[in-house]
Parts: structure tokens; C-alpha cells; sequence
């Protein structure tokens, strides 16, 4: 087989980009180790913002997204992995500016790629991906700053997205009292099925008062949309208390002050799930894999084919996505 099905974006004369199913010669591909026939992959927001044009996330065109890939091993030049080997990539540069897993063949660096964990399969590991990788990557860094669940309520913004309602899964199975804030209140129950103990509107956390420091609310947060929220999430976060950010949807700029860290010993936790070396990467995926048996709601993971993907993407670069798409290659 010399070709592949893939999502192909192009830019076109005018400056705008196009989308469509098109069979991609085998060549095209990197030239790196370990070539991947893929079976599953998910779309994230990235992922959007990729099939979309976006050139801060993705230089140069045509391209195929796709962030993250599950998939069976063609061949590994480095000799690390067998036929038939069962593997993940997430992150990296995947989907990025190397072909990702919106096409049925990936070509990666030996680096990149991880052995499927026990208590995982193709189709498993991708409701989680980079989603679910980030949100244990934030459930670890707030145990790191020993805000375990006794500390004190934990919250979670941009609940209802891949990232939020994951950490609200995973949290909740960790012992934490999860608040999840939303702009969905009609989606309460889903968080409640989740694992929230609580569910507020974000209005709740960002409609708040200029004042360097406002009541303390929480002992951590995973924080997934950035601009304001963060600002706000930061200045009611109590005493010795954490914030794993993670998101940008809001904006990428944070206006802020320097009282929580000083006075309140507040700290800000960076989560870069793209570069994240190997022994922490391996280190997520395991924890990933020991909660894997506990059950989703059934409306949280919605999958498609390549042919049902583009009004997904509209979905989610229009911040209307709940839970997770998982693209199934056939």
C-alpha cells in the first residue's frame, strides 16, 4: 500500500485554507524511524486551530493534524520496537509541523513514541491523548506542592472541555472535592457524572473585584483557559495552594500582581504537555492507565470517521465540544 487517507489542509492563492480526503503518497511522509499505521487519533483544540490555518501552530502547508495517534508498529529502523507493536505518540511535534494522526500513516522519531500502557488499548488511549495527558500532567503537579485532598477544594475551569473534564474525572478519583466551572450550566449533570461535587458558572470565578487579593475559595486548580480566568483563579487560590495551567483559549496574556506569591505563597504551575521528557511521560501514561477501568459517562466520548470530521472541528474551534471526538481510521 503506497498511500494513506488523510485530512489534507492547503493553503490556497488567496490566502485561505481548504480541507479535504485525499489519498497521500507514502512518500510524502517524514523520513524518521518508526513508521506507525494509525487506528485512532482525537481532536483537540490545537487540532482546530491547525485545520484551520492557524501558523502559530502549524508553519508551513499543505499539512494533515492530528496531535495524537495510537497505532500498530510497520516498522522501526532504530530497532527499539517489532511489527506489530503497539504504540501512542502524543505531543511532540506531531500534528504540529509533522504529519499527524488526521492521516492512517505516521513517520516519527523513535523518541516519541510510547509503548501502549497496560490497562490500555488503540481505542482507550485516545479518548485520554493529549487531553487526558495534561489533566493527570496538572493532577500530579498540584500533588508535587503537596495540595493533596485534605488541603481543601480543588477546582477546574473550562470543565467541559478535553482537559477540564478529564482533570474533573481524574481528580474525583484521586479523593479531591472537584468545583468544575463552566459557561454550560445546562451541562451540570455531565460534570456531576464526572466526578464534580460542585458545578458553578465562570462568572462565578472572573466576575470578581479589581482587589490585589479576594477570598481564598480553593487550595489548587487545574486551569485550562487562561486570559482573565487565571488572573482571577490566582488571586482566590488559598495559602500555599497551587495552579496548573495549561490553556490559552481566553488569551495568552496574563495581567496580574505579585501579592499571592509573596503573601499567600500561591505558586504557578506550568504544564507543557508537548515536550515533556520520557520518564515523566511514562510516568502520566501509568497513572492514566490505572484509573482507564473507571467508567466515562456514555455521552463523554463521541466517535467519528475521517468523512464525519469537519463539522467536529467547526464544533470545537467554536468552543461548543463536550467530552471527547475520537477519529477512528478505517
Amino acid at each position: 500500500m503506497n498511500t494513506f487517507k488523510a485530512l489534507w489542509v492547503e493553503e490556497t492563492e488567496s490566502g485561505s485554507f481548504k480541507r479535504e480526503i485525499k489519498d497521500v503518497p507514502l512518500d510524502k511522509l517524514p523520513d524518521h524511524d518508526v513508521l506507525i499505521e494509525v487506528h485512532y487519533s482525537s481532536l483537540n483544540y490545537k487540532d482546530g486551530l491547525s485545520a484551520t490555518g492557524n501558523k502559530g501552530v502549524t508553519r508551513k502547508y499543505p499539512h494533515i493534524p492530528g496531535i495524537d495517534a495510537s497505532g500498530i508498529v510497520l516498522d522501526d529502523r532504530s530497532g527499539t520496537y517489532s511489527k506489530g507493536d503497539k504504540v501512542l505518540v502524543t505531543g511532540r511535534d506531531l500534528g504540529s509541523n509533522t504529519f499527524g494522526g488526521f492521516g492512517g500513516r505516521i513517520s516519527v522519531p523513535v523518541d516519541w513514541v510510547v509503548p501502549m500502557p497496560d490497562g490500555l488499548d488503540l481505542k482507550k488511549s485516545m479518548i485520554y491523548g493529549t487531553a487526558g495527558f495534561t489533566a493527570m500532567y496538572g493532577v500530579l503537579r498540584l500533588k508535587r506542592e503537596l495540595i493533596t485532598p485534605d488541603k481543601g477544594k480543588v477546582l477546574v475551569t473550562g470543565a467541559t472541555g478535553g482537559v477540564g473534564s478529564l482533570a474533573v474525572n481524574f481528580l474525583s478519583a484521586h479523593g479531591y472535592h472537584v468545583i468544575a466551572a463552566t459557561g454550560k450550566m445546562e451541562k451540570k449533570s455531565f460534570l456531576i457524572n464526572l466526578g464534580a461535587a460542585e458545578v458553578i458558572h465562570r462568572d462565578a470565578v472572573t466576575k470578581v473585584t479589581d482587589k490585589l487579593m479576594l477570598e481564598r475559595k480553593w487550595a489548587g486548580c487545574i486551569e485550562t483557559v487562561g486570559g482573565e480566568m487565571l488572573d482571577a483563579v490566582i488571586r482566590q487560590t488559598a495559602p500555599d495552594g497551587g495552579v496548573a495551567c495549561c490553556g490559552n483559549i481566553l488569551g495568552h496574556q496574563v495581567h496580574t500582581n505579585i501579592y499571592p506569591f509573596i503573601l499567600r505563597g500561591v505558586s504557578l504551575l506550568g504544564i507543557d504537555s508537548a515536550i515533556c521528557k520520557m520518564p515523566m511521560r511514562l510516568k502520566i501514561w501509568e497513572e492514566i492507565s490505572e484509573l482507564s477501568e473507571k467508567t466515562l459517562p456514555d455521552q463523554y466520548v463521541k466517535e467519528v470517521k475521517l468523512s464525519e470530521l469537519e463539522p467536529e472541528i467547526h464544533k470545537i474551534m467554536q468552543g461548543k465540544q463536550t467530552g471527547r471526538v475520537i477519529l477512528k481510521h478505517e
